[in-house]
């Protein structure tokens, strides 16, 4: 049993999810950026995960016809290794699932292996790289992408997490 529960993201979570971002990534999200990918339901869906009524971790995907794009992904410093991330991504599997969607991609910086050992769980794999991708740090990203098999199982959450609405 988890000690979080997950909850699609509201306006109201965009400035702690900036401050998630800019905890994570050399080149962070902006407000307007978040706030327009949170109001997207249409092609987004951003999932939060809510511990003592802090979020601790986040998810962005969107959806192209029939593929999943991962978008970000992250959780509170300090907080990983608990399986919040997993928890996320299993969610985001079985509403990819319901929706029809095929395949997922993603873009991840090539020097962070604990994440691309996390895409590895949920099938990713690498098919090219994006030369300096991430214009800060001049990193090139590589890009994963997954087939989606209808019967694809999540990776290690034991029972599925409450998704409040």
């Amino acid at each position: 049993m988890t000690s979080w529960s997950l909850r699609l993201a509201q306006r109201r979570d965009v400035g702690e999810l900036l401050e998630l971002e800019q905890a994570q990534f050399p080149e962070p999200w902006t407000r307007g950026m978040l706030l327009d990918e949170i109001l997207n339901t249409k092609t987004r869906r951003y999932t939060v995960a809510v511990e003592n009524k802090k979020i601790v971790g986040y998810l962005g995907v969107m959806f192209v016809i029939d593929e999943l794009h991962v978008n970000t992904i992250g959780t509170l410093p300090g907080q990983e290794g608990r399986g919040i991330a997993t928890s996320l991504m299993d969610d985001a599997w079985r509403d990819a699932r319901t929706r029809g969607i095929k395949r997922a991609t993603l873009e991840v910086a090539t020097s962070n292996v604990r994440a691309q050992k996390f895409y590895y769980r949920y099938g990713f794999k690498p098919v090219g790289v994006r030369k300096n991708y991430y214009e800060k740090t001049h990193e090139d990203a590589l890009v994963l992408w997954a087939d989606m098999p209808a019967d694809v199982q999540p990776a290690d959450t034991p029972e599925p997490p409450t998704l409040v609405r």
